[in-house]
């Protein structure tokens, strides 16, 4: 059980506000109205950084933004990544390290969006989950970029007891350097359009479309990476995020990490 608890949580790897008008609001919430079923509110960030986008969460997302039609700009690291990611269309992808800042603000430039999911594993050395995740909130911060979505993982600041025990001592290294991260935007950039997003146990199964949002700190359970991407697309393009922290997990999957069936109230997004 501990074994399980653990590779589903091992799995989970300043900018100014945007000053929208009333018009831009109208707009947003006519698009939502209007296509129910994809949450069309790309408009308001048509270049977007994605940082941790070769695999898992980051590469779903860049597949969502991409289907939503905002263009990308990807840091990757391996030769291979960036390959296949420069032969789709709408992808910048550029090679290099989110350890070096000046590569990571080299990359943010331009974009006006930024989504992060770095994430390491326990036998890391250096945690990119702080380190990295810092330089891409510094230098969207310096640049002017105008959104930024941290996605963290269940168990860090003050979801700590949502984690189990033994999961949480066991990943203790992991999720202090996420929150540390996550501390970064909720105290020093108070005037930034923020959402940190916390998964609880990922699963690479396709989407089931039934995962949702929850601000309920305690919310714990299983979802699948896909369903993780979706409600971060929607989330980053929702008027009603900024300075949000949520959780998301998938009510409709059996969790060891929710044996009773908890269930948390959703975070509507509008």
């Amino acid at each position: 059980m501990k074994l399980f608890l653990v590779s589903i949580f091992l799995s989970t790897a300043a900018a100014f506000a945007p000053s929208s008008t009333s018009q831009a609001l109208v707009q947003r919430s006519a698009l939502a109205q209007s296509d129910d079923s994809s949450f069309a509110l790309c408009a308001k960030y048509k270049k977007v950084f994605v940082a941790g986008g070769s695999k898992g969460v980051g590469r779903a997302i860049i597949d969502k933004l991409l289907a939503e039609g905002s263009e990308v700009v990807a840091l990757l690291r391996s030769d291979e990544a960036v390959a296949e990611l420069s032969a789709i269309d709408g992808v910048t992808a550029i090679q290099g390290d989110a350890f070096h800042y000046k590569t990571v603000e080299g990359a943010i430039d331009g974009c006006d969006a930024a989504v992060t999911t770095l994430g390491g594993s326990v036998e890391d050395t250096k945690r990119v989950d702080y380190a990295g995740n810092n330089n891409v909130i510094e230098a969207a911060g310096i640049l002017g970029c105008t959104r930024v979505v941290l996605v963290t993982s269940v168990g860090c600041g003050d979801s700590k007891e949502a984690a189990p025990p033994s999961v949480f001592e066991t990943l203790k290294e992991v999720l202090t350097a996420k929150t540390r991260a996550e501390n970064v935007l909720i105290k020093y950039y108070t005037n930034m359009n923020w959402t940190i997003i916390r998964p609880g146990g990922l699963v690479t199964e396709p989407m089931t479309g039934k995962a949702i949002l929850t601000a309920d700190k305690l919310g714990i359970g299983s979802i699948h990476r896909e369903d993780v991407a979706d409600l971060t697309v929607k989330a980053l393009f929702a008027a009603n995020t900024e300075k949000k922290v949520l959780t998301a997990v998938d009510p409709s999957l059996s969790s060891a990490a929710n044996a009773d069936g908890k269930s948390f109230e959703a975070f509507e997004l509008n």
